[in-house]
């Protein structure tokens, strides 16, 4: 049997729970806590280490365990605090969540997944500071417009111009990143290839879900939250509908479905099949973001570009 072990991440400190002999310890957050942590877990063979991502706080120890060989399980915040309310614990401490993710390692089964590397989570902050950036430029654009005094007007305005700036020189650091490395290099141009989708779409769809290519097309299709759920309880059947995965991907994706819609022929027949069965517009268009997704996870799976059917 494989010992888990859960480790509850903070700015300072992490907190570790061993599950073979219920042994709680913690460490650090910094390079002589990893090496204590490592001393702790002991041989990597036969380890599974679970964890919660903490955005920059757990990449450190992320890296240290991955290089020691154990095997990583990054599990969603949300799930584990559902764990925790089905187990029916209460408490929430570092120690406890500590318990509770090894727990959850052990119930759910859940299997180790490799860990971003560091070009990845290059590219990943990036992005994170290129979607605050769009956020600031609709504000600062909604601001120009609306402003009564001249002043206001007149800064918003400098802003949206510092804004832009900053987009370009993102926008040119991923490119630069992504085409200095030869597989993100070739996947970039397998995914430029699909009509609809252009370069700033696929650079997300890359840093997004790296895992596009590896997948099941229900599991693409989940992870991009565009997998219809079945609700249905005794004679009682509700409408299907999406939920969970990653909406950041799900909503950049839906420009580019519109655009799918006038340029790409089967797509286009998908969508006027579903109109024509009477399926709402907003349905239809969800449907071909789905059909976009599992086509992007075909043409990296089989490494080619797209190419028209002929008729």
């Amino acid at each position: 049997m494989q010992d888990i072990i859960g480790i509850d991440i903070s700015k300072d400190r992490l907190d570790a729970f061993r599950l073979s002999d219920r042994q709680h310890s913690f460490f650090g957050n910094d390079k002589a806590g990893f090496k204590a942590l490592l001393k702790w877990i002991g041989n990597a063979e036969g380890r599974r280490v679970v964890y919660e991502p903490t955005g920059p706080y757990h990449r450190g120890m992320e890296e240290a365990l991955a290089k020691a060989g154990h095997a990583l399980v990054k599990v969603n915040p949300r799930q584990a605090r559902r764990f925790a309310e089905a187990t029916g614990t209460q408490a929430k401490t570092d120690r406890v969540d500590a318990m509770l993710l090894a727990r959850m390692g052990l119930v759910l089964d859940l299997p180790p997944r490799p860990v971003r590397g560091e070009l990845m989570n290059e590219l990943r902050e990036l992005h994170v500071a290129r979607l605050a950036l769009i956020k600031d430029r609709t504000a600062a654009g909604n601001r120009a417009d609306t402003a009564a005094i001249s002043l206001i007007r007149r800064q918003a305005k400098a802003r949206l111009a510092v804004i832009e700036k900053q987009l370009a020189e993102i926008d040119e650091t991923i490119a630069t990143l992504i085409a200095a490395d030869p597989e993100l290099a070739t996947r970039l141009d397998i995914l430029t290839s699909i009509p609809g989708i252009g370069a700033v779409t696929a650079c997300m769809l890359l840093i997004e879900m790296p895992e596009l290519g590896t997948l099941e097309p229900k599991q693409a299709a989940s992870l991009a939250g565009l997998a219809p759920f079945t609700r249905r309880s005794g004679k009682w059947k509700g409408k299907e509908m999406i939920r969970g995965g990653r909406a950041t991907l799900r909503a950049a994706i839906f420009m580019p479905a519109l655009v799918a819609i006038r340029f790409n022929a089967d797509l286009k027949r998908k969508y006027q099949q579903l109109i024509e069965c009477g399926k709402a517009p907003k349905l239809a268009i969800t449907a071909v973001m789905r059909k976009l997704v599992l086509l992007a996870n075909a043409l990296l799976r089989d490494g080619r570009k797209w190419a028209e059917r002929s008729a």
